[in-house]
């Protein structure tokens, strides 16, 4: 199991307490959520959608790369690696 690092967007902040960046374990993208969850009750709910599929409008990078062109929730997060999680935003 990896511990890699989290960063938490503003929106999301009150799950943790203010906290910008959080440490999680996990092999997987899968897993690093998971235990989130377990530590900030409500966080997953804000990232993955009711199939537990990351919801549209959210992007996750593991380092540089965007889960989704990746492995998506099974993309590996290996020890040490950084996670960002990205709302999207719109404007007009």
């Amino acid at each position: 199991m990896s511990t890699v690092s989290v960063r938490i967007p503003t929106i999301l902040r009150s799950y943790t307490g203010g906290e910008a960046e959080v440490k999680a374990d996990g092999s997987t993208l899968r897993a690093v959520i998971a235990d989130l969850e377990s530590s900030y009750t409500g966080i997953s709910a804000r990232i993955l959608d009711d199939n537990g599929k990351i919801r549209r409008f959210v992007n996750v990078y593991v380092g540089d790369e965007d889960v989704r062109f990746a492995d998506g929730l099974d993309t590996a997060t290996p020890e040490g690696v950084q996670i960002s999680i990205i709302p999207a935003v719109a404007g007009g």
